[in-house]
């Protein structure tokens, strides 16, 4: 395993780091097998574990600090907070009031008296980013939290938030967690060269693109076609295009001498802009087959057949971006008169 170091942080973690979406009634259900993945992971050299709170409502983060009994000092603990955790419209983004609450249920159910990483799970567009960087700043003051960072933010929102906190005096964001992938290369236009500019480290999440990168025979297949059949259905022309990439893309591997899913750790990973990369198991095997990815370097051929294949900050279906848009172009009152 490599390690880099997070962004200005002084922090060093691996180079693969542990996501933990999976684990509970999202995925995993298995809370004995997942404990034992998490120490899995751990003793092959992963030393960044990220969760968050809603991640199957909190039980994630509960078999997270079940499995880092004992171990928590080794481990870089990443966990998020700002998506809905409740019905209640106050249990969810940037307010100085849910997150001064949220971050002592998560310390609660992860087990410690400290988060490493707290990130802001989405943008909160109701919310001051200063009344939100106010509040998280009290947390680094606390002790509570060591660093902050940002997911899914938009380059102009990153900008902001940097602004924000160098005028208001308050710590500012340190990583941006963005999806990305080979079939979705949209955040190299802005989101990656922002976040460089700035200093960030980067951890970035679905280098297997749900399952279409795994390398299975039948990439339409799986747990995440049947949790979320809308992004599998062959019905739909992008997905239509998507499958003959992934055609390609295997062909690439195999002449390459790799499983497809180590080549799509791998491309990731040889952007200059990132930190780690997160990988999502479900289940042991999963998580065996992806820890071998940690040593494989592409070189600059492979590398632009791949850029061949899917060029440069695109992407093959924009339903990847799954992300909600922005009020302004989602509510149409406020696009016309």
């Amino acid at each position: 395993m490599k390690y880099r170091t997070l962004g200005g942080t002084g922090i060093t973690v691996s180079e693969l780091a542990l996501g933990t979406m999976m684990f509970g009634a999202m995925g995993n259900a298995d809370h004995d097998e997942s404990v034992h993945m998490i120490r899995t992971a751990l003793d092959a050299g992963i030393n960044l574990v990220d969760t968050a709170d809603v991640y199957s409502r909190g039980e994630s983060e509960t078999i997270v600090g079940r499995a880092l009994l004992g171990r928590r000092d080794d481990v870089v603990l990443a966990t998020k907070f700002a998506l809905p955790m409740g019905t209640d419209p106050n249990q969810q983004g940037g307010s100085a009031r849910w997150i001064k609450r949220a971050v002592e249920d998560s310390l609660r159910r992860l087990g410690t008296d400290h988060i490493d990483l707290y990130q802001m799970h989405r943008p909160d567009h109701d919310t001051d980013i200063d009344e939100t960087l106010a509040a998280l700043s009290d947390l680094v003051r606390s002790g509570k939290v060591r660093a902050i960072g940002s997911s899914t933010f938009p380059a102009e929102l990153i900008v902001e938030a940097q602004w924000a906190a160098q005028r208001g005096g308050h710590h500012r964001f340190r990583t941006e967690q963005p999806r990305y992938s080979i079939l979705s290369r949209t955040i190299e236009n802005a989101v990656l060269p922002t976040a460089q500019r700035h200093g960030m480290g980067v951890l970035s999440y679905g280098p297997l693109s749900s399952g279409w990168l795994s390398g299975r025979a039948d990439p339409t297949t799986g747990h995440r076609a049947a949790t979320a059949p809308q992004g599998f259905d062959m019905s739909v022309p992008a997905n239509q295009a998507r499958l003959d990439v992934v055609q390609q893309l295997g062909k690439l591997a195999e002449e390459a001498g790799l499983p497809l899913a180590h080549l799509a750790l791998a491309f990731v990973l040889a952007h200059p802009a990132l930190t780690s990369v997160l990988i999502g198991p479900r289940t042991p095997e999963q998580l065996a087959g992806l820890v071998g990815a940690a040593d494989v370097e592409l070189s600059g051929d492979v590398l632009d057949r791949i850029d061949e294949i899917v060029p440069p900050g695109t992407e093959i279906n924009p339903a990847d971006n799954y992300n909600a848009a922005a009020p302004a172009i989602a509510d149409k009152r406020l696009r016309r008169r």
